[in-house]
């Protein structure tokens, strides 16, 4: 058992990881980053010396734990993490996604302090993502009809993935974060065209349509491939309900999308 307390940050350039690598280091923690080419989800001999003399890891994946094999790699680093010693484990994850909530348990049936922050769709998608370019193109095509999304902050991810990581008292929990209200996708679209000032439309496209498109824009394959599933599975309205998760953890209300917009506005006016 280690005496350690350094904190592993897997994806730890991505949205959520660069944002709890930063909360860590400003409470003068040690922070070890956790991301390509010392980190590689699909090179498992990248993973033992990051995970050596650490005391607890905030776990990404990426592209997405609904991903062909990305259950059986939380599974294997899991395993692997505690035996080298890590005793607290913070999981991002998905809401509503069936293989994300298997890699849930593999995590909090771990034998050690383990926490899962399952997420809604994150507002900075919109603004640090992959739909970036289509905002700024004017269009937001996407497959998914008129179903509406409760759109969570990853500024509330960071701060209860911080919390969980810091703080006794997580320990077990499932903390099920979204925003404060459902929105559209048309309606993110004209919050986002209010703030921003330029006109953003959402434009409803079938999968296929989709997927061309995206070709078009030089995402891979099977990321394309990847992305339509977790469509199909996470934006047929399952989805359509609120969660209280940030509140349990932090004692504080979510972040609304309107706030958001407002403080992303300068990514849309460049």
């Amino acid at each position: 058992m280690t005496n350690n307390t350094t904190i592993l940050v897997l994806g730890s350039t991505g949205k959520t990881g660069r944002r709890v690598a930063d909360r860590l280091k400003a409470m003068g923690r040690d922070v070890r980053a956790g991301s390509r080419p010392d980190f590689d989800w699909e090179d498992s001999s990248t993973w033992a010396p990051i995970v050596r003399d650490v005391h607890a890891v905030y776990i990404t994946y990426y592209p997405d734990l609904a991903f062909p094999g990305a259950l059986d790699r939380i599974r294997q680093f899991t395993a692997l993490a505690v035996q080298s010693g890590v005793r607290r484990l913070v999981l991002l994850s998905g809401r509503n996604e069936e293989l994300a909530q298997q890699a849930e348990q593999a995590v909090l049936s771990s034998g050690v302090e383990a926490t899962v922050v399952r997420c809604s769709w994150f507002m900075q998608n919109f603004s640090e993502g992959w739909l970036l370019d289509p905002v700024l193109s004017g269009t937001i095509a996407l497959p998914a009809g008129d179903v509406t999304e409760p759109f969570v902050d990853v500024e509330d991810i960071a701060d209860v993935a911080t919390a969980a990581l810091t703080e006794d008292g997580h320990a077990g929990k499932v903390y099920e974060l979204t925003g404060p209200r459902l929105l559209s996708f048309a309606e993110a679209a004209a919050e986002i065209s209010a703030a921003s000032g330029r006109e953003v439309t959402y434009v409803p496209v079938t999968p296929e349509e989709f997927a061309d498109g995206a070709r078009a824009a030089g995402l891979p394959e099977d990321e394309i491939v990847g992305l339509n599933a977790l469509f199909a599975e996470v934006l047929d309205g399952r989805n359509e309900n609120l969660a209280d998760g940030v509140r349990q953890a932090l004692g504080r209300p979510a972040r609304d999308f309107t706030q958001y917009a407002k403080d992303a506005a300068d990514a849309w006016r460049a």
